[in-house]
């Protein structure tokens, strides 16, 4: 997913800022700052009003317009689908885009964390990932869910990640 302007600056600012806050740190607290800005900088790639105070809209980020590129044929076609992402903030902006009837229907947004607690979800048969785990057997346990016995259809799996980011250097190592 490649990242719009505005999403793209305010992702380099807070690349900037690490790199100015480096040089003042160190030990655990410099260990701190870089896990603080890791966690800040993949959830800009979800969305910036995940860090920003803007009004969120679907064109700020360019995860959420692939997002809806790869979901609106699915649900044209009456398709299921689970989501999963790992901030619970980025599910409820999803649920707020997908108010409309027939979405809350066919879309289930759920955690990783819960769909790795033994919920079977064979009605649907796509999985999009939202956000990527660090631990791609976290990934493939909740994917799993939907691919259970019972599941009659072919499980089709998306991972979404912005081009040029963290989330791409983290699917680099995974691979």
């Amino acid at each position: 997913c490649p990242l719009p302007t505005e999403q793209a600056a305010l992702y380099q600012s807070i690349v900037d800022h690490l790199k100015e806050k480096m040089s003042a740190t160190e030990g655990i607290e410099r260990k701190g700052l870089i896990l603080a800005t890791l966690t800040k900088l993949k959830q800009v790639c979800n969305h910036p009003a995940l860090v920003s105070k803007e009004e969120p809209a679907q064109s700020h980020s360019g995860k959420m317009i692939r997002f809806f590129e790869l979901l609106d044929p699915l649900l044209a076609q009456n398709e299921s689908c689970l989501v999963f992402t790992q901030y619970v903030r980025m599910g409820r902006l999803l649920q707020t885009f997908l108010q409309e009837p027939q979405n809350q229907k066919a879309v289930f947004i759920l955690s990783l964390r819960a769909g790795g607690l033994g919920l079977n979800l064979t009605e649907a048969n796509h999985v999009i990932h939202y956000d990527r785990w660090w631990n791609p057997a976290v990934e493939d346990q909740a994917t799993d869910r939907s691919y259970r016995i019972g599941q009659k259809r072919d499980v089709h799996v998306y991972k979404l990640i912005c081009e040029g980011t963290l989330e791409e250097n983290i699917d680099n190592l995974i691979d």
